[in-house]
């Protein structure tokens, strides 16, 4: 599906992106691992996929800096040979009461998860203007799109990632660049260890009409599918992964 096909992953070390890196790889994809401190992850990350038979390199990079970004953008078109996929999946969380945030939270957490999906779009965009080609997949969050106490930091970040996919998604269009982002619910990972390891997570489990937690690879396949040819008259997409978590009114915090 995706052989001769390079992607770069943001975040690419651990939890919903590692999978997303191998669900690539698995596919014929050459992967970039990108990851800001966990080296280590990082490598692991390549070696799994190496010894699958695949193509991968780590490249360091933080998102929330541009310069780094277009560094990686750099690398990864040096050390693969091109770049046809970005996944801007990079992400933070510093969840708190509004009444309680500190000021800077909020920043922290927009310059990383928007920033860094701002940044490396525009590191990546003037190679995939060039080509006449390129795919974006922005990992967003139904967060961004409905409310949930103490998010709001979070929150706001998934919801500029999910205004500017719209965005981008017009401006790129006539270069053949597609733009979409995939809406996780909750999958238990690092990021929302806080929420979903509370009492097992029951609270929320009452809210969700599927009565589970999403796996990471099950969020790692609608990133693949939006990142091949089989969603080629996709572009400007929100799609939601959250077993059917926004199609219910929940009570926006565990019960």
């Amino acid at each position: 599906m995706l052989e001769g096909r390079v992607a770069l992953v943001t975040g690419g070390s651990r939890g919903i992106g590692r999978a997303i890196c191998e669900a690539l790889a698995g596919e014929g994809a050459a992967v970039a691992v990108n990851y800001r401190s966990g080296k280590q992850q990082a490598d692991d990350v390549v070696a799994a996929i190496e010894q699958a038979g695949g193509r991968a390199v780590a490249i360091a990079g933080d998102v929330a800096e541009y310069g780094d970004a277009d560094t990686m953008v750099a690398q990864t078109v040096e050390r693969l040979g091109g770049l046809h996929v970005l996944v801007n999946n990079a992400g933070i969380s510093q969840d708190a009461l509004i009444y309680n945030m500190e000021p800077d939270a909020w920043l922290d957490v927009m310059r990383v998860n928007f920033g860094g999906v701002f940044n490396c779009t525009k590191a990546a965009l003037g190679h995939f203007m060039k080509e006449r080609e390129g795919v974006i997949v922005n990992v967003s969050s139904v967060m961004g799109e409905r409310g949930w106490t103490g998010e709001s930091n979070y929150a706001a970040s998934k919801g500029a990632i999910n205004a500017f996919t719209r965005c981008c998604a017009m401006e790129a269009a006539r270069f053949n660049i597609r733009v979409n982002a995939v809406l996780p619910g909750f999958s238990p990972t690092e990021l929302v260890a806080g929420l979903t390891e509370k009492e097992g997570g029951k609270g929320i489990l009452k809210q969700l009409p599927m009565k589970r937690f999403g796996d990471v690879e099950e969020i790692a396949r609608v990133v693949l599918f939006l990142a091949s040819p089989a969603s080629n008259y996709m572009t400007g997409s929100l799609v939601n992964v959250d077993g059917g978590a926004m199609a219910m009114c929940g009570l926006g915090k565990p019960l």
